[in-house]
């Protein structure tokens, strides 16, 4: 499965059969999805083969050899490809896709690429963190949560400034990125134990005016109350009586529904 929900859009298409055969040439063909039936409906090798046939002839049967592990194991598979055939030099025809699945790949690849260091990774993600496609925005952190959680100190000195950004995009991905446990990735045992090291990330965001936002920072707290209940109390009481304002409210209530409903 897709790790990330779809969003409300009216296509109609509710299960993979509903996805028509016209519909799903357009998509092998690089076409943008619209929601998650249709990413799921996509024959990546024949979407490899229309939209990088340069990446040559063993890359696309890979990807047809793959067709029945899941979503996001084909996603890493692709970024490996790409990264080994055209390297850091060679990704702008990914990076820039209309595809939206194309350009995902690219987050993979950028985290597949050796010999980079975390400075140049985060850079190289910024745009794709940053797409208009909500899709898209998905890729970044999962593909880069493994970099970002072995340099955690770093990863988080680095995030920091983008909870400053204009873009709601960047300020929300400096939050998802990092997440205790998250979904559909590793958990982060630094920050199960000690959550503490993410307030450099989490208190710029906590009256942030977009519920995107919020959400994250939410979920974030969420999950931290399942190792560290009390500190999530903590600092949800503080941060309502320091900022009494609705999107504080919106997030604290949203961070403690698993403590409430284990207190049922």
């Amino acid at each position: 499965m897709s790790p990330h929900p779809s969003p409300a859009k009216k296509t109609g298409a509710r299960k993979m059969s509903d996805t028509s055969a016209a519909r799903l040439a357009e998509l092998n063909a690089g076409a943008p999805t619209s929601n998650l039936v249709e990413q799921l409906s996509i024959d990546l090798a024949v979407l490899m083969e229309t939209a990088l046939p340069e990446i040559g002839a063993d890359a696309i049967a890979q990807m047809r050899a793959a067709s029945q592990l899941g979503v996001t194991q084909r996603m890493a598979l692709a970024g490996k490809l790409l990264a080994a055939h055209f390297g850091e030099a060679g990704l702008g025809k990914a990076l820039t896709h209309r595809s939206d699945t194309v350009r995902g790949w690219a987050c993979y690849a950028v985290a597949a690429l050796p010999d980079l260091t975390l400075e140049k990774r985060v850079a190289l993600i910024r745009p794709l963190a940053d797409d208009p496609h909500y899709a898209v925005r998905e890729w970044p952190w999962l593909a880069l949560r493994p970099h970002l959680a072995s340099e955690l100190e770093k990863a988080i000195g680095l995030l920091e400034p983008w909870t400053h950004e204009r873009s709601e995009f960047l300020r929300r991905f400096a939050s998802e990125a990092l997440r205790p446990r998250g979904v559909w990735c590793a958990h982060i045992t630094a920050l199960k134990k000690t959550p503490a090291l993410g307030l450099p990330l989490l208190e710029p965001l906590r009256a942030d005016p977009s519920r995107y936002v919020q959400d994250s920072v939410a979920n974030w707290l969420n999950d931290a109350s399942k190792d560290s209940p009390e500190w999530v109390r903590e600092v949800t009481s503080r941060w309502l009586a320091e900022s009494p304002c609705a999107a504080t409210q919106r997030i604290v209530t949203r961070a403690l529904r698993s403590l409430r409903k284990a207190q049922l």
